[in-house]
């Protein structure tokens, strides 16, 4: 007569305390990685602006909120960036940089030249011009018949370290024609601007000519 075998049933596991405390740790663990993780990526790689104004209408309208690249310092004519101002550096008479208080406030503008190259502006017929070629700018809301305040003189050799911009909305702008702006150190750009986020209905890439690719 053949015997049933007995069939040992494992042991039920038992959830412990210190299995609890094990998984709160795990939790914490991603947790605090996710939180570095974002924290390098907002400061190193990405970060997000809103525009404040009309500076660069068509372009940017006030409210819009930006993503803005910070991997690079290498920058492009036409770009838009994003400019730390608190302080301007306009020139005196004799051509010197001058130190100025600024708008003490992040703005947004459109790289027009830089150092080496010279810009040059027929305010009369609304022109600006970089190494002698008048600029196609068609990102512009008006022409360019405002010095704001005689910051620069014009033809102007951009300066080592330096940054001439512009906004958009050029006669409704306080870009580097005025003394709260002026020159724009290369230390003081924040980034480059790569794609509106907000609103939603014009949600895509801003390319050098203003236009958008949704």
């Amino acid at each position: 007569m053949q015997t049933e075998q007995a069939i040992q049933k494992p042991e039920e596991e038992q959830y412990t305390l210190g299995d609890f405390a094990a998984d709160v740790l795990d939790i914490v663990e991603c947790v605090a990685s996710a939180v570095f993780i974002v924290i390098i990526l907002f400061t190193f790689v990405v970060c997000v602006a809103r525009v404040e104004g009309t500076s660069m209408v068509p372009t940017l309208a006030d409210g819009d909120r930006l993503a803005v690249s910070r991997l690079s310092d290498e920058y492009e004519n036409g770009d838009i960036l994003i400019i730390n101002n608190w302080e301007g550096h306009p020139m005196d008479q004799e051509g010197n940089i001058q130190t100025t208080r600024g708008f003490e406030k992040r703005i947004v503008k459109r790289l027009i030249a830089q150092e080496g190259q010279t810009v040059d502006i027929d305010f009369a017929a609304g022109i600006v011009f970089v190494d002698g070629q008048a600029l196609d700018e068609p990102y512009t809301n008006t022409p360019t018949t405002d010095d704001e305040d005689w910051a620069l003189q014009y033809p102007l050799t951009i300066p080592e370290g330096y940054v001439f911009v512009l906004g958009d909305n050029r006669n409704g702008s306080s870009d580097s024609r005025s003394s709260y702006v002026g020159l724009v150190p290369r230390k003081d750009i924040l980034g480059k601007v790569l794609i509106r986020i907000l609103p939603f209905s014009k949600f895509g890439e801003i390319d050098s000519t203003g236009a958008q690719n949704g």
